[in-house]
C-alpha cells in the first residue's frame, strides 16, 4: 500500500463516507507479480462469502489497510470478548464487529504493486483453510443468530 494514499482513507472518514474504511486492491489494474493468480481468484471469493455472512458489500475483505476511530476499536475489543479471538490475520476481527455493530463500511480503491523487497508470508492453501474456517465461524456465530 503506497503510504501517500493513506490520505484517501482519512478523507473518506472525515467526509462521512463511512465509519470503517477498508482498502480495495482489486478495483484498479494490478501490477504484474503483485498477487499470485490463485490469490487473485481467492480474494473475491472470500469477499463474496464474507459479504453474505455480514450482509455488507465487500470487494476486498483481505486488504490489510483499514481506518476507523479509536473509540470504535475499543467497541471491537469488547465485542470480541464475547465472540472470541480466532482470526490469525486480523481482518475478520475488525470486519466482523464493524458490521455487527452497524458501522458504515466503505472501501477505498488503492493501487497494488509487486513487493520491492521480501516475500509474502501467506501460505495459500493452509491460510485459505484458516480463512474459510473464520468465515464459517462468522456464519454460525453471527448470521445464524439473526
Amino acid at each position: 500500500m503506497p503510504p501517500e494514499r493513506l490520505g484517501d482513507f482519512y478523507d473518506a472518514y472525515c467526509h462521512g463516507q463511512g465509519d470503517f474504511v477498508n482498502g480495495n486492491r482489486l478495483r484498479y489494474p494490478m501490477a504484474p507479480g503483485a498477487m499470485r493468480p490463485l490469490n487473485r481468484l481467492g480474494n473475491p471469493l472470500f469477499a463474496a462469502l464474507l459479504s453474505f455472512v455480514l450482509e455488507v458489500r465487500l470487494e476486498d475483505s483481505l486488504c490489510g489497510t483499514k481506518l476507523f476511530a479509536r473509540h470504535d476499536y475499543e467497541r471491537f475489543l469488547r465485542w470480541r470478548d464475547d465472540f472470541g479471538d480466532y482470526d490469525p490475520f486480523g481482518d475478520f476481527n475488525l470486519l466482523f464487529p464493524a458490521a455487527v455493530l452497524g458501522l458504515g463500511i466503505v472501501e477505498v480503491p488503492i493501487p497494488y504493486d509487486a513487493r520491492d523487497y521480501g516475500t509474502s508470508q501467506i501460505r495459500r492453501f493452509r491460510d485459505g483453510w484458516r480463512l474459510l474456517r473464520m468465515t464459517l465461524i462468522g456464519l454460525m456465530r453471527i448470521r445464524a443468530k439473526k
